[in-house]
């Protein structure tokens, strides 16, 4: 049976799928670390993961722990004393990499702090940082990483502790999704998933929607991070529509829109862009559809699960309701028109 583990306020691997993202600033940048966090937590964000790759990090990773609103993970690599002293600092959990953090002797002393504060670890594999006697002796990635989650985990079952988390991650989908498969049968502990490395906005979110999905669909995986080289918050967004899609995280608010054609009216993505603004000011008690259609020929018809939406016409278009025709609007009413609906259906206020 599989493991729980509780990091501060939240379980991992009861059913709900956290969603993290890692910080991509230094931590003694404690001003914008906080805002940052805050800002995230806001959007949905249930864990921050933040570098530690020296001390002088450590005066502001204990600022933040202070006034975070969500659980912070220290991320360690090579400094097995970095992971100690952010234990002591006060962390709510800390990733190490078996690729690098040293031998056993190391580890032993690591897991002696957390047992002595309580708190987790997660042993994270990363394909591209293997340790080097297990990469000679196999020549197969998944073996590798399966084997360095074996040795991690002796030390721990040896000393004692078993408030594990583990990641098996690489930047190839196939690689990941296979791993994770073959890690779901062998080990009782949750399990942290994504692609790693995945790329820029467009290749990571497609390599980290299909991987993700795939081991989610089987069950496989405990909590998420969308690895991107983009703005943190996107990561936030990409992991939510990956859980929304799937029906595994509630989705108050849906808009749906068209693809566009020759037919169409109006500029349909500044609209959408425009929409989700507005929107983003809002807090929303209930689920919610809004459709964005191109044309008049068969909008409302596409939409008629939307709870309410616009079909565009040349200079005036259809508002409608529940597939309903409600009035027909000039095109530079179009949103505020949606806005009205929105406070008509459901109990918003503005975001304080």
């Amino acid at each position: 049976m599989k493991k729980n583990v509780k990091i501060k306020n939240l379980t991992i691997g009861n059913g709900s799928i956290p969603i993290q993202t890692m910080l991509k600033n230094r931590v003694k940048e404690t001003d914008l670390t906080l805002k940052k966090i805050k800002k995230f937590a806001n959007m949905g964000c249930d864990i921050i993961r933040i570098s530690v790759p020296d001390e002088d990090e450590l005066n502001g990773l204990k600022i933040v722990l202070k006034e975070s609103p969500i659980p912070i993970v220290a991320d360690i690599h090579f400094d097995y004393r970095l992971a100690i002293k952010s234990i002591e600092a006060g962390v709510h959990k800390v990733r190490i990499n078996p690729g690098n953090i040293g031998n056993e002797d190391r580890v032993k002393e690591i897991i002696q702090c957390l047992k002595e504060y309580n708190i987790p670890v997660r042993i994270g594999i990363n394909g591209g940082s293997l340790p080097k006697h297990l990469t000679s002796k196999y020549k197969n990635s998944i073996d590798t990483m399966i084997e360095s989650a074996k040795e991690e985990i002796g030390y721990f079952e040896k000393y004692g502790y078993d408030k594990i988390v583990l990641s098996f991650k690489s930047s190839s989908v196939i690689e990941t999704i296979e791993v994770n498969e073959k890690a779901s049968t062998l080990f009782p502990f949750p399990l942290h998933i994504g692609v790693t490395e995945a790329g820029d906005l467009i290749d990571g979110t497609v390599k980290n929607s299909i991987g993700i999905s795939a081991l989610l669909q089987k069950n496989i995986g405990d909590t998420i991070r969308v690895s991107l080289t983009a703005p943190e918050e996107n990561e936030i967004i990409v992991g939510k529509k990956i859980l929304e899609s799937l029906g595994k995280r509630e989705e108050l608010l849906e808009i749906i829109s068209c693809p566009t054609c020759g037919r169409t009216n109006g500029n349909i993505s500044q609209i959408v862009v425009s929409l989700k603004e507005k929107i983003a000011e809002k807090n929303i008690n209930r689920r919610i559809k809004i459709a964005v259609m191109g044309c008049v020929v068969n909008g409302p018809g596409e939409a008629s699960n939307a709870t309410f939406g616009v079909a565009c016409g040349n200079e005036r278009s259809i508002i409608f309701e529940n597939g309903e025709k409600l009035k027909t609007v000039d095109n530079t009413q179009i949103l505020d028109e949606l806005m009205i609906l929105l406070e008509k259906n459901i109990e918003c206020h503005d975001k304080k």
